[in-house]
């Protein structure tokens, strides 16, 4: 057993809708690990899906390893954000002598990085605003809108997205936290890979002895 091979595109022969996120990627702002997916149904790429970034800003979007993220999943960046401090319109990218009122970064609400843990699952449709973090294990539901930070192993949804319940109790989470079963070599993931599906806490912990 030997698993898809992470340098590929398109791992699964035949499908080009599935796509190893991080061999698509041109955009330096953008990283993603090993094995995080996202499902193309209409034949965009991933980055498609990620507004408003640009290089200037400065900011990121960073994706963990072994995340599946569904078709049309969003993810808002810094550089659709407006000045607040006055007037929201943006009167200088109409130039004929507006570009003179550019703001400067420090005057636009500038979140920073927006980073996704490991193993999380976001659904179709949701969208992530700028500089959220969502923790390892999370799961985002279908339509979701994501405007704060989501805890490891936390089942949100709505607008704003909210937390519905913990995939485990506190102590387990920790114990999922400590194992880090994704950043095991891949040789050891297809050993333990059943424990890993079932959530069979009592073997996973051999990961870590």
């Amino acid at each position: 057993m030997t698993g898809p091979n992470p340098n590929e595109r398109y791992p699964i022969p035949g499908d080009k809708n599935l796509q190893f996120i991080k061999n698509t990627i041109t955009k330096p702002n953008i990283i993603a690990g090993d094995y995080s997916y996202y499902y193309a149904l209409n034949g965009e790429s991933f980055e498609d899906q990620v507004l408003y970034h640009y290089e200037f800003i400065g900011t990121k979007l960073l994706i963990g390893k072994f995340c599946s993220i569904a078709s049309e999943a969003r993810f808002m960046m810094d550089g659709g954000n407006h000045r607040m401090d006055g007037s929201t319109f943006p009167f200088n990218i109409f130039g004929n002598g507006w570009e003179i009122f550019t703001p400067s970064l420090d005057q636009l609400p500038i979140k920073g990085d927006t980073v996704i843990g490991n193993d999380v699952w976001i659904g179709r449709r949701a969208t992530i605003m700028p500089g959220v973090r969502i923790g390892d294990g999370a799961i985002i539901a279908a339509e979701a809108v994501v405007v704060k930070d989501v805890e490891p192993y936390t089942i949100v949804g709505g607008n704003p997205a909210r937390e519905i319940r913990k995939r485990y109790s506190n102590e387990v989470i920790q114990e999922l936290l400590e194992i880090k079963w994704w950043d095991c070599d891949i040789e050891v993931i297809n050993e333990y890979i059943g424990a890993i599906v079932s959530g069979d806490m009592e073997v996973l912990r051999k990961m870590r002895q």
